[in-house]
């Protein structure tokens, strides 16, 4: 086990959280509260996992003493030995399935998760390919448990979008999602082709972990507040009213609209949340500039520039780039199975902080 101090720390912390969850001071901070629990729960896994690896750590050993246990009968001996290889293979399936752990054991992890799907080279082909991504994210989301709700969409006239923005709410959510930030290339003929020629065409998929109040202050007097009517594509009024909402946060100048409700409030609170994100998102990126060592250590630099999988319609194949995992059931990643690819990328991760 390469990581055992470190996941004995966890299990002491686990301890430790336990005991300040029933404390009344902080049970009246429903905050602080809500991020103990948080952790209690992620934490959990760790320990119920380390309870698992040395219980099959106490069995083998046991087992081997058995086995070389000349004084006892001949099949016996055998029968420890045959039970002694099983253990070994569950002990070392253990023990991976902890170390995966303690690479996904990140407070981040735990958050929910604002998806921003953008249509970059290829016109309305890309607008396309982002429906398909997003209906793909969709189904991934609903097989893990998760909401998917949109926040703000831009659709082109071909039923894609230029924009599609929403979250995705439920525990892990940014665990599940982290490695898709970056650009998804699509190479199919394009319904727009009447040729039947082959196009590659680009969509930039951004995964920022969702913030809250506690985790960003956005002081009124910093956003200006800008109401619009909303319109459709090709101009067409929606609504006649000004419902649609911009807010521009003035010192970093960041600008973000929602349009998509009917409600001013509605738009103002959906298009905050995408503010606070994006605000939170540029803090992090900030942090790690700082600590721009630990980027050597990620699979990929969750850069949006970054092309990091290609979709090729002629042969049915998927391919991630960071690490040069293939499989050929393009329809089957496209209706949502999308595990394969966040296993082997975390399994990718944890080769490099084992070698680093």
């Amino acid at each position: 086990m390469r990581f055992l101090k470190k996941v004995e720390d966890k299990v002491k912390r686990h301890a430790e959280v336990e005991k300040l969850l029933h404390d009344p001071a902080v049970s009246s901070d429903p905050a602080q509260l809500r991020d103990l629990g948080r952790e209690y729960r992620a934490l959990g896994q760790i320990v119920t996992a380390y309870q698992a690896y040395r219980k099959a750590e106490r069995e083998m050993d046991e087992a081997r003493k058995l086995a070389d246990d000349k004084t006892q009968p001949a099949d016996l001996r055998e029968m420890a030995a045959q039970e002694l290889a099983q253990l070994e293979q569950d002990y070392k399936r253990l023990d991976h399935d902890l170390e995966k752990l303690m690479v996904q054991d990140d407070p981040m992890q735990m958050k929910n998760v604002i998806l921003e799907i953008r249509a970059g080279t290829g016109g309305l082909e890309a607008g396309l390919f982002a429906g398909d991504l997003f209906r793909m994210y969709q189904k991934y989301a609903g097989t893990c448990g998760f909401k998917l709700e949109v926040l703000s969409s831009s659709p082109n006239e071909m039923g894609g979008y230029k924009e599609i923005i929403a979250s995705i709410t439920g525990e892990g959510a940014y665990g599940k999602f982290k490695f898709e930030s970056g650009t998804h290339r699509v190479q199919r003929v394009p319904a727009t082709e009447a040729q039947g020629r082959i196009h590659t065409s680009a969509v930039t998929v951004a995964i920022l972990p969702e913030a809250e109040e506690v985790d960003v202050e956005i002081k009124t007097e910093d956003v200006r507040v800008d109401v619009f009517r909303s319109s459709g594509p090709g101009g067409q009024s929606v609504n006649t009213t000004d419902s649609a909402v911009r807010l521009t946060h003035i010192p970093s100048g960041l600008v973000v609209s929602c349009q998509d409700e009917k409600s001013q409030l509605k738009n103002k609170q959906k298009a905050m949340k995408i503010l606070r994100a994006r605000l939170y998102e540029k803090i992090q990126a900030e942090y790690n500039e700082k600590i721009a060592g630990m980027r050597k250590n990620q699979v990929g630099s969750g850069d949006r520039s970054e092309k990091i999988r290609t979709y090729n319609y002629p042969d049915r194949r998927v391919t991630d780039h960071r690490i040069g995992f293939t499989q050929h059931n393009l329809e089957g990643v496209l209706e949502g199975e999308l595990e394969p690819f966040i296993d082997a990328l975390y399994e990718a991760e944890l080769e490099k902080q084992a070698n680093s």
